[in-house]
């Protein structure tokens, strides 16, 4: 498994929220200014090609749903933070987190 991208993550997180749906239900959520219907195309058909994403065809339309789930991708991107910034310690991770001041003052963006 790869990391994605930040574009990547958000039609995810779309997908694991809604399921399954066409382009079309993915963008309804999507914030203002929204993408361009032929992007949000190319990324998902992106997803796809990384393992991400299957679909069931409809003639020339595609009904899209992830085939990895939240909780998968979360465990490998806290496997991946953990390894490369805290020496694998969740020991480390903790105490960044217990220790680090913009976060306990809720100040990070």
């Amino acid at each position: 498994m790869k990391p994605l991208t930040r574009a990547e993550e958000e039609i995810m997180q779309i997908l694991w929220d809604i399921e399954r749906g066409f382009v079309k239900d993915i963008l309804v959520p999507m914030p203002e200014p929204k993408p361009a219907y032929n992007t949000v195309s190319t990324i998902v058909r992106i997803l796809e090609r990384k393992g991400f994403v299957s679909h069931k065809s409809y003639g020339k339309s595609h009904e899209y749903f992830p085939i990895v789930s939240k909780d998968e991708y979360r465990t490998f991107i806290i496997k991946r933070m953990l390894e490369g910034y805290f020496d694998s310690s969740f020991a480390k991770l903790s105490s960044f987190f217990k220790n680090d001041d913009a976060l306990n003052n809720k100040t990070y963006q």
